[in-house]
């Protein structure tokens, strides 16, 4: 990790890092989230690679100091570019004896932690089950430990304010902020203007915050307990403006760019659900960019405005997770049936039923793909992170509106709340998804009438006709619609026909072949994966490579329907291995469609796969010991 040292001011070490994980964790009350979210913001500012995991309870305000309210937030920053969140810390900042055992097991003998001592008393100890106090029974030996009085200096730092010691103390995590950002040579500037900001109509709050966290700098300058501090270079990215963005920011400006790149308004009709909220609170911003949105009083209500949006003449827009799909599976269908343009925004989270809200999965890919009755085919496009998701959510409307289909976009928890650097595009480089409406009558058979299942030769797709056009009345609704004139119809050859046009329709869609990265061009091992695993696969692989081992990598972004080459890839590798947060949901369409005997690597904890298990995974498949 250390390339070099100095000597900086105070005579203090300053030593020269590649990378650093840094993992802020106390109870849900404690603004870990946004503590770690402003030291993101410092990173991402001064130039380096980075990638977040914020990991938080359900419950909106958990029992305090206990295990189940815990919160925390990661950060992996480097001065090139980095995959993944990071396994585990090099720096722990516990804020409470709840954070320090939640957390302590995933901190390397060695690694730094930062502990709060005030809230170490019996009473919180035995909350948490701990028989003795860790800061007095050298159980923490391992670690090199620096206890911080926090609480007791955020009071001191706030007592000419004349703020109550109560209120006084809710300002630690700025404490814990500033002696953090001395630690790494991160300015105060942004950090005083963002609380300034945030707390303007605050000011007394907002000059509080700004004194702890000047109080947690200036003890990392004063006090002798930390010898060395840290500097990680910026990264060395491609030109072009960055900022940093999480995914469901991304899916959101992407919605935005999608209408004005189609020239649509952009109707978003929803339900409040975690972890997909964020994209209807961002959505609501943007009113003056042709965005209106609409929270339902549920679900079923949320798409079903959504799909007559479209039939209007909008970008139809639904966003939700896996319990909000299984409300709307009926109008998916519907919108199937009717054949128009519908993007349905899943960020999937932990099942079943409730399941965990606040943490991820990929489980709902056979949901997506079969989870409607009769023969109901959809596209379906998974974003790699947060920043493919701005990418992916072009995609996906570029697919709806050519083909007049809905298109699910599968984004996952960790893609949702996580965040890494954004390349902001030029708007010029954008694809143009302008489409066209019906204009006047198209029967064949010179009638004079509009048939609205006359399908272009080329994509299949029936015209769309906006409600009102002189001389384009005809038929909605889920009944089965004869192929052409769009009448009810019960005439089996036609169902039978219908059923294999809209089949045929979303097979047809291209997408890009599947690419594949193997540097040394002679691995016999692939590993194929989805979603968010991409960065952990990744990741794994650069570790097996380094170890001398060669292991080749694919990534499928388009599921539904798969590139045409890819069976061919499946085939051409003597072990083929799907890690999956799911217990093999891709794994299983792959044996299915293509005949491989691919191996299936599961993971259901609602956490994401670390760099380290898939790496060992990898070994030992190049090994050849892979159990059967």
């Amino acid at each position: 990790m250390s390339t070099d040292t100095d000597v900086g001011p105070a005579g203090r070490e300053v030593r020269q890092t590649h990378r650093v994980v840094i993992r802020f964790a106390g109870d849900s009350g404690d603004g870990m989230q946004l503590t770690g979210d402003r030291f993101t913001s410092e990173a991402a500012a001064f130039g380096n690679d980075l990638a977040t995991l914020p990991n938080f309870p359900a419950e909106i305000r958990a029992p305090a100091g206990t295990l189940p309210g815990v919160s925390s937030f990661q950060l992996h920053f480097a001065d090139y570019d980095i995959l993944t969140p990071g396994d585990r810390p090099d720096v722990l900042v516990a804020m409470n004896p709840a954070a320090l055992k939640a957390n302590i097991e995933d901190l390397p003998h060695g690694g730094m932690l930062i502990v709060n001592t005030d809230e170490f008393t019996k009473r919180n100890l035995a909350k948490v089950g701990y028989e003795s106090n860790p800061l007095e029974d050298d159980s923490l030996e391992p670690y090199t430990t620096h206890e911080v009085a926090m609480a007791t200096l955020t009071r001191g730092a706030l007592e000419p304010t004349g703020m109550s010691k109560k209120d006084a103390e809710r300002a630690k995590n700025m404490f814990a902020l500033g002696l953090l950002s001395w630690m790494y040579h991160r300015g105060t500037d942004a950090t005083e203007q963002f609380l300034r900001e945030k707390f303007a109509k605050k000011p007394d709050l907002a000059e509080a915050n700004i004194l702890a966290f000047r109080a947690g700098w200036n003890y990392g300058e004063t006090t002798e307990s930390f010898a060395v501090t840290f500097e990680v270079a910026p990264a060395r990215l491609a030109e072009g403006t960055y900022r940093q963005i999480t995914g469901n920011l991304a899916l959101a400006y992407g919605v935005v760019a999608a209408g004005l790149q189609a020239k649509l308004p952009v109707f978003l009709g929803t339900y409040p659900i975690t972890p997909a909220s964020d994209v209807l609170h961002e959505l609501s911003k943007h009113k003056g960019m042709g965005v209106t949105t609409f929270q339902a009083e549920d679900e079923i209500a949320g798409i079903g405005a959504a799909l007559g949006a479209s039939f209007g003449g909008s970008l139809g827009v639904t966003s939700t997770s896996g319990p909000g799909v299984a409300l709307k599976s009926e109008t998916i269908g519907l919108a199937v049936a009717l054949e128009l343009p519908l993007l349905i925004l899943d960020v999937q989270r932990g099942g079943p039923s409730t399941g965990l809200p606040t943490k991820t999965e990929q489980a709902d890919l056979l949901q997506a793909m079969y989870g409607r009755n009769g023969e109901a085919p959809v596209p379906i496009i998974a974003p790699q992170s947060p920043a493919d998701c701005f990418d992916a959510a072009l995609d996906a409307v570029r697919m709806a509106l050519t083909y007049r289909t809905p298109v699910f976009l599968l984004s996952d928890g960790s893609i949702a709340n996580g965040s890494e650097p954004w390349r902001v595009p030029d708007v010029e480089s954008l694809p143009d998804l302008s489409t066209t409406f019906a204009t006047e009558p198209n029967a064949p058979d010179g009638s004079g009438e509009f048939w609205p299942y006359l399908r272009d030769p080329d994509t299949l797709a029936r015209p769309w006709a906006i409600p009102g056009t002189a001389g384009l009345e005809h038929r909605i609704g889920g009944l089965e619609k004869a192929d052409g004139r769009g009448t009810i119809s019960y005439d089996p050859d036609n169902h039978d026909r219908m059923v294999r046009l809209r089949q045929a329709k979303i097979d047809g869609i291209p997408v890009p072949d599947l690419t594949v990265h193997d540097p040394d061009g002679d691995a016999e091992v692939l590993v194929i994966g989805w979603g968010s695993s991409y960065g952990p696969i990744g990741a794994a692989c650069r570790r097996v490579r380094a170890a001398g081992m060669s292991v080749a990598q694919a990534h499928l972004r388009h599921l539904n329907p798969m590139p045409r080459n890819l069976g061919d890839v499946l085939r051409s590798y003597r072990r083929v291995v799907v890690p999956e947060m799911n217990l093999g949901q891709l794994s299983m369409l792959l044996r299915a469609k293509f005949l491989v005997d691919a191996h299936s690597y599961t993971k259901v904890a609602g956490l994401p796969f670390q760099a380290e298990e898939l790496a060992g995974v990898l070994t030992d498949a190049v090994k050849g010991d892979l159990p059967a």
